[in-house]
C-alpha cells in the first residue's frame, strides 16, 4: 500500500502535491500554535472546519492589526528634541552656577519617554494577547524583527513603536519594495543606523563645510550594509564591500527635518549632503539624480531572485523549522517572483505549503511568543509593562532591545539552554499561581494544544496534587513549548 496517509476529520486521505496532510484536528491545532501566537479558548475551534481558510481570511490588503494608542514618530522626537535641549541648559547652568545637569523637569522628560516607550510595547503585547487574527499578528511581528530597530538611545526608543505602527504594520501585506523603503526612510531606521547624518564627501555641504574650515562630514554605510546583508539579498548574494560604499553614496541625504524644517522631525531628504554623480551597486549602474537614485537601487534589490530566496528561506526558518524544507522555500520565492515580490501573495503561499503542515512541531518558542501564548491560552492580557518587561527581559527578550540590526534569533539553540528553561519554569510557577486556582487544567490542556496534546502530558497535567502544578507542567511541556 506504501506510505501511510493522514487521514481528515471524516476518514478521507489528504494529499497536496503528493504530500499527506494531518487530520483537520491537527491542522486546527497547527492553524492556533505555529502561525499564530498560541490558542486561545475556543480558537481551535473556530478553525476545524476549514484550517487553512481560517488563515487565509486573516491576510487584508490593508496590512496588519494597530496596538491602541501611541502618538506618532513626530510627536516624540518633537519630545526627545525638546528633553535634550533642556539637558543642554541645566547642564550649561551647572558649569555657571553649580547644580544637578538632570534637574527634576530635565528627568521628568526623561521618564516620561521611556514610560512612553513601555506603553508602546505593552499595547503591542495586548494586541497579541486578545486579538482572533494570530497569524495576521505574527506575521507582522516577523516583519518588525526583519527590519529591526533596537532602543541603543533614549530617541531610537521613543519611536520604536511608531516606527512598527508607520512603516511595518501597513505594508506587511503589499509589496515588499514599499515595505523596504518605508523602513529605509523612518526616522528610527535613520537613527539607529546612523544614516541621517551621512553626508557625501563631494557633496555641496562637504564643500561648504570645507570652505569654512569646518570638518565635513563622513560617510556612513551603515544602512546600506544591513539593507544588503539583512533586508534584501542576503551576504550570500556575491556582492562587495564597494557595492556597499556605493549604495551608501547613494542614499546620503536620506535624514530627518529638523525644528525649523518645513517637515521638522520626519522624513527629510537633504540634497545638498547628496553625493553627485552615479553609483555602480552589483552590477548596475545608476544614473538617477538626488533621492530617485537610492530609490532605484531599493527596487532592483527588491526584484533580485537572491532577495526572494532570502526572504523565503527566513520564512520558511521562522514558520516551520530551522532547517526548512527545500521545497517549501521554493515554494515562497515562487510565489515573491510571479508576483513582483507581493506579500500577500507569499503569506498564501506559505499557508497553502504542505509542508507548512508537517505534524512535528520543530520550532521552539521565543520568551515573547512563550509568554503572550501563555496569556492566550487563559484568556487574559498582560496588566502592566512593570509586569511584563522583567519577564521578557529576565527569559534574554528585553523589550525594544535586540542585540543587533539582525533583530532576535529564530534558533532553537539560543532560547533552550538550560538556564533558560530553569527561568521559564519560575515564570510558569509564578503565572500558575495567580491563576490557575480558577481553571480546570484538563479542560485548559485541551482547549490550548487541540490534537497537539499527547496522552504523557495529558495524564500528568490530570494527575498532577494541584491544579498550579498541573498548569506548570502543561505550560513548560514539549508541546507548549514548541510550535
Amino acid at each position: 500500500m506504501g506510505k501511510q496517509r493522514a487521514q481528515g476529520k471524516t476518514g478521507d486521505a489528504r494529499e497536496t502535491n503528493g504530500v499527506s496532510l494531518p487530520s483537520n484536528d491537527l491542522m486546527a491545532a497547527i492553524a492556533a500554535t505555529r502561525f499564530g501566537l498560541g490558542a486561545r479558548p475556543g480558537e481551535i475551534d473556530a478553525a476545524r472546519d476549514d484550517p487553512r481558510g481560517f488563515l487565509a481570511a486573516q491576510i487584508r490588503p490593508e496590512g496588519a492589526d494597530q496596538p491602541q494608542g501611541g502618538e506618532d514618530s513626530a510627536q516624540r522626537l518633537a519630545e526627545v528634541s525638546d528633553y535634550q535641549m533642556q539637558k543642554r541648559d541645566a547642564k550649561a547652568a551647572q558649569k555657571d552656577m553649580g547644580g544637578d545637569a538632570k534637574s527634576a523637569p530635565v528627568k521628568d522628560l526623561q521618564k516620561d519617554l521611556r514610560d512612553q516607550a513601555g506603553d508602546d510595547f505593552l499595547a503591542r503585547a495586548r494586541l497579541g494577547a486578545t486579538t482572533d487574527a494570530a497569524f495576521r499578528e505574527r506575521w507582522a511581528l516577523f516583519w518588525a524583527n526583519h527590519f529591526t530597530v533596537s532602543a541603543t538611545s533614549l530617541a531610537v526608543g521613543a519611536v520604536a513603536g511608531p516606527f512598527e505602527r508607520e512603516a511595518i504594520r501597513p505594508h506587511v501585506f503589499g509589496r515588499f519594495e514599499d515595505l523596504l523603503v518605508a523602513s529605509s526612510t523612518h526616522p528610527a531606521m535613520l537613527l539607529y543606523l546612523d544614516q541621517a547624518q551621512s553626508v557625501g564627501p563631494n557633496s555641496r555641504a562637504a564643500q561648504y563645510q570645507r570652505k569654512a574650515g569646518k570638518t565635513a562630514g563622513g560617510l556612513n554605510e551603515n544602512l546600506a550594509r544591513e539593507i544588503l546583508e539583512l533586508h534584501t539579498v542576503g551576504v550570500d548574494a556575491g556582492y562587495h564591500q564597494a557595492d556597499v560604499t556605493e549604495f551608501a553614496r547613494a542614499m546620503t541625504g536620506f535624514s530627518i527635518g529638523r525644528p525649523k524644517d518645513p517637515s521638522p522631525h520626519r522624513f527629510l531628504f537633504r540634497d545638498n549632503a547628496h553625493e553627485p554623480g552615479a553609483r555602480t551597486v552589483m552590477g548596475r549602474r545608476y544614473a538617477q539624480e538626488g533621492q530617485a537614485q537610492a530609490l532605484a537601487v531599493m527596487r532592483a534589490l527588491a526584484a533580485s531572485p537572491h532577495t526572494a530566496y532570502h526572504l523565503a528561506t527566513k520564512l520558511a526558518v521562522h514558520f516551520v523549522s530551522d532547517t526548512p524544507p527545500p521545497a517549501l522555500v521554493a515554494r515562497l520565492r515562487k510565489a515573491y517572483l510571479d508576483s513582483d515580490g507581493r506579500l500577500d501573495e507569499v503569506a498564501r503561499a506559505l499557508v497553502a505549503a504542505p509542508e507548512a503542515w508537517d505534524p512535528v512541531a520543530a520550532k521552539f518558542k521565543t520568551p515573547y511568543e512563550f509568554a503572550i501564548s501563555t496569556w492566550r491560552s487563559v484568556d487574559a492580557q498582560p496588566s502592566g509593562i512593570d509586569k511584563l518587561a522583567p519577564v521578557l527581559t529576565g527569559l534574554g527578550q528585553k523589550p525594544f532591545s535586540a542585540p543587533s540590526p539582525k533583530g532576535w534569533a529564530d534558533e532553537a539553540q539560543v532560547w533552550c539552554a538550560p538556564d533558560a528553561l530553569i527561568k521559564r519554569l519560575r515564570f510558569s510557577e509564578g503565572f500558575a499561581a495567580v491563576v490557575a486556582d480558577r481553571l480546570d487544567p484538563s479542560l485548559l490542556a485541551q482547549t490550548a494544544l487541540g490534537a497537539r496534546l499527547t496522552p504523557p502530558v495529558a495524564k500528568a497535567v490530570a494527575r498532577a496534587e494541584t491544579r498550579r502544578e498541573a498548569m506548570a507542567l502543561l505550560l513548560m511541556s514539549p508541546e507548549f513549548q514548541r510550535r
